[in-house]
């Protein structure tokens, strides 16, 4: 296992009597340069891993939020190669750091470059929301030639069979999206994650992180109370387009957020 797996920064959190905290950001927003800023802010500010959103053109499956941010991001001329530049400058400090990309932006990158690529720039592996395992055989093969993890979604509406079969290849922890639809904060957690997580747990030892429009640390702690980690996506999108003209304000906004959730998974505890 190498040091950048994200099973470090579970096994880390698991010492401590807790849940680990991921954040989300996408690459190239604000800018290139302001989103390596805003995540490693979240680094210093108690993020455990990171994941680097890759913007794309169509993306289905995410919130408004998201969609405005990696918009902005293609406005200002993201490029692929912009989200290997920022995972290398984000695992530079010794986080893990995942991709969270659809499917497409790595097939049409070549599946076996990216791997090699995002291996290169001490990624720990990718996030597929919209790849299922039984669709993904050449991304399973590049990611074990790498020794990248393969973090695929499992739903409530994952029948058992699916939810087996997608653990089963999962690698690093499994990603239990417990919201039905899009992503995007929300005024009060899913009563949908509590029995997700408890039927991925019972077919897999792998950490099971819940990712369901947490937006403040009461409700990281809720989440940190039967989940492995809480993942934080459109609460840390929403402080930086929250100050569009003031970057030092919406770091220093960001970076209390992540404070706020990193004493809420201890709490949740």
């Amino acid at each position: 296992m190498s040091s950048h797996s994200v099973a470090t920064a579970f096994e880390k959190a698991r010492a401590d009597g807790r849940a680990a905290l991921v954040g989300y950001l996408p690459a190239g927003f604000p800018d290139v340069a302001g989103g390596i800023e805003a995540l490693q802010a979240m680094v210093a500010a108690g993020c455990d891993v990171i994941e680097v959103g890759l913007p794309y053109s169509d993306p289905v499956m995410d919130g408004p939020t998201v969609q405005a941010a990696a918009q902005q991001a293609l406005e200002a001329g993201f490029r692929t190669t912009d989200v290997l530049r920022t995972v290398e400058a984000v695992a530079a400090t010794g986080t893990p750091t995942l991709v969270m990309t659809y499917w497409n932006p790595v097939e049409r990158y070549g599946v076996e470059r990216f791997a090699a690529d995002l291996a290169g720039a001490g990624g720990a592996g990718l996030i597929t929301p919209d790849l299922t395992p039984d669709f993904a055989p050449e991304w399973i093969a590049a990611a074990d030639a790498h020794d990248l993890d393969k973090v695929f979604l499992v739903a409530p509406s994952s029948t058992d069979d699916r939810l087996a079969m997608t653990v089963a290849e999962c690698r690093g922890f499994v990603y239990a999206t417990a919201v039905m639809g899009v992503t995007g904060a929300r005024a009060s957690s899913s009563d949908l994650a509590g029995p997700l997580v408890a039927r991925t747990k019972a077919v897999t030892d792998l950490p099971v992180g819940v990712g369901l429009g947490i937006s403040n640390g009461d409700q990281a702690a809720e989440v940190a109370s039967y989940a492995d980690a809480v993942i934080v996506g459109s609460a840390m999108v929403r402080t930086l387009l929250d100050h569009p003209d003031d970057r030092a304000a919406g770091l220093r906004s960001l970076s209390a957020l992540t404070e706020d959730l990193a004493e809420g998974v201890r709490r949740g505890a």
